[in-house]
């Protein structure tokens, strides 16, 4: 439900405070630094690049012990086996994904090519997910900039709902869903952000945030190992474009959830599935008012404050300049 007149409301709810990104190149306390001790009491090396290791405080583990429950079939439940690792993009605790060198913002995407590859010659890995939690209101435990992958051996909830609608539009029109709505969307031109030779993003139709954003390969293909080197760039362009874009619009350190889907690592080709990822940002009105799912949104159905257009049109139509660096550009 699209409700624009909405944002005309006067707001005496709660209001965030601002949280600008780090300024220091390095922070003694933070766990995530090259050279400091984590929180579980292991001691990062001396890194210089992109750092992954597994993570302290896993949600799932390997070793799961494995039980089954089933009552009359309304109590059910199983074990769950997974990894999960933390990527730390950069030793620089100062530098996010907008104003990272693109060369670095490159090696991150390598990276998770690598690990996606890595983890799903693990026999009983069925997918991974690569996301990332930008801000305390998302809920990102530390600020140096950093996301996580977690591999499981079943197919989560969001990725099999978005497997079995893959699969019937395939059926159905012998072609695929995503694919077929991202040429619509480039003949519109109404919700485009911002593209490239290989991606671009949307502002989904379908939306549910204020300024929720649908990155799309152009090419279709199904995981990240699939990406051509050029590809590989153009993502870490596209990346940095929609994340600059976040920042100057309230300039702020934007904050997110954000996470790639790709097909399910069972050793079928999935051609039906189609590379994208998928943006959550709370913001609504500043860097301090945010977007509440509650009341109606929670016990009826989402409700937008913006229409799709009029956020794509925002976003699109801000600098590609980091506010951070405009002095210094020519």
């Amino acid at each position: 439900m699209v409700s624009p007149h909405r944002t005309e409301r006067p707001w005496q709810g709660g209001v965030e405070q601002d949280t600008p990104a780090p300024a220091v190149r390095c922070d003694p306390a933070c766990y995530l630094c090259p050279g400091n001790e984590r929180a579980g009491g292991a001691r990062n090396p001396n890194y210089t690049s992109t750092f992954v290791f597994d993570n302290d405080f896993a949600a799932l583990l390997p070793d799961a012990h494995q039980v089954k429950v089933n009552e009359a079939d309304l109590l059910v439940a199983q074990s769950e086996s997974g990894l999960c690792r933390v990527v730390c993009f950069s030793p620089r605790h100062d530098l996010t994904i907008p104003v990272m060198p693109p060369a670095e913002v490159r090696q991150v995407v390598n990276i998770w090519c690598e690990q996606f590859e890595q983890l799903e010659t693990i026999p009983w890995v069925r997918h991974t997910q690569i996301f990332e939690n930008r801000g305390v209101l998302m809920g990102a435990s530390n600020p140096h900039p950093h996301c996580q992958i977690w591999a499981n051996e079943s197919l989560p909830n969001i990725p099999h709902r978005e497997l079995s609608a893959f699969e019937a539009y395939s059926k159905e029109k012998k072609s695929c869903l995503l694919c077929d709505y991202l040429k619509l969307e480039l003949d519109k031109k109404e919700r485009v952000v911002c593209q490239n030779d290989g991606f671009a993003v949307v502002v989904p139709y379908w939306a549910v945030w204020p300024f929720e954003a649908l990155l799309l390969s152009k090419r279709h293909l199904g995981a990240m190992p699939e990406l051509s080197s050029d590809e590989r760039g153009l993502l870490a362009d596209i990346l940095q474009k929609i994340t600059v874009r976040y920042d100057n619009l309230f300039e702020t350190s934007f904050p997110y959830s954000m996470g790639f889907h790709q097909r399910p690592s069972d050793g079928l080709p999935h051609g039906e599935c189609h590379f994208h990822a998928h943006y959550y940002p709370p913001l609504l009105r500043s860097a301090t008012v945010r977007k509440f799912m509650v009341g109606y949104e929670m016990l009826g159905s989402p409700q937008r404050d913006i229409t799709p257009e009029s956020a794509a049109g925002r976003l699109a139509s801000l600098s590609g300049i980091h506010y951070l660096q405009r002095g210094n550009s020519t």
